[in-house]
């Protein structure tokens, strides 16, 4: 999930924080296709569909959450954000004991890393992909091979991460939040955008004030549609037809992968593109 620049020819309504708590500006920006693609794919049940997908992948990082921090939640925020996650998709809580034990070397289990692949896709866009792997020669032919498929290209170290900057984002449907609430409940908390994204609202935050956010959210009694960690990209790439289809492939491809924690990218495409390519 991130943000659209100008090129986006739907430009929706923006709130952008300036100075102290309560004093803002409104301004004119536009919501970028993975935020898009994530929000039809949960509507249309696809999210649901990889429930089996989520587990392992959220398994893996409670391992190694707990693996380089240490099993108490309480002393380990990142722990605690995997533990939240987990709960969120009612994970059994055998499974979160199990997967944090192996984490500490309390069970056996598997040891895995965590690396970053970096790319372009169709039209130029930056990819970076967030895998957890216990074997690094599998997972970088994986990718590489998806990325050769749908009209892209896997990159060397650090060349799309400059364009990403870690944020804390919230997406909220629009119907389960009303505006004015939702607004000054999330600038009580600490966020520092929250942005009209057609059928959802989006709230981004530091990573520090992400947590406090996101309780803010749910103290309305509004259960976001998703919360989380995300690489936002500086700048964006429109697509359209072949491209765009082509980039949603791509997307779906390596979100499919065993091995996939996280894919961000920094392309914009219509609904009606998404639409298409999940009918």
């Amino acid at each position: 999930m991130a943000y659209c620049g100008a090129n986006s020819p739907t430009r929706p309504f923006r709130v952008n924080i300036l100075g102290p708590p309560g004093r803002f500006s409104r301004e004119v920006a536009a919501m970028s296709g993975h935020s898009k693609w994530h929000t039809i794919k949960h509507k249309k049940g696809a999210a649901d569909a990889k429930r089996g997908k989520i587990f392992t992948r959220i398994i893996k990082e409670l391992t190694v959450a707990a693996r380089n921090g240490g099993g108490d939640p309480d002393m380990n925020p990142r722990l605690r954000t995997v533990i939240a996650e987990a709960k969120q998709h009612n994970m059994p809580a055998d499974n979160i004991k199990r997967a944090i034990k192996r984490g500490t070397g309390e069970e056996e289990g598997v040891t895995y890393e965590e690396v970053t692949y970096e790319g372009y896709g169709p039209g130029g866009v930056a990819v970076l992909i967030e895998t957890l792997t216990d074997n690094k020669n599998r997972t970088v032919g994986e990718i590489r091979h998806t990325f050769t498929k749908w009209g892209g290209k896997l990159g060397e170290p650090n060349t799309v991460a400059r364009m990403f900057h870690k944020k804390g984002v919230i997406v909220v449907d629009k119907t389960k939040a009303e505006e004015e609430a939702l607004m000054n409940a999330v600038l009580e908390a600490g966020a520092d955008d929250m942005k009209d994204d057609g059928s959802a609202w989006e709230i981004v935050s530091t990573p520090d004030a992400h947590p406090a956010v996101v309780e803010a959210v749910k103290a309305l009694g509004v259960e976001p549609t998703s919360a989380e960690i995300a690489m936002v990209p500086t700048d964006y790439i429109m697509l359209a037809g072949k491209q765009a289809q082509q980039m949603l492939k791509l997307m779906d491809a390596l979100d499919d992968n065993e091995d996939t924690k996280n894919v961000w990218s920094n392309f914009d495409v219509e609904e009606q593109e998404i639409e298409a390519s999940l009918a």
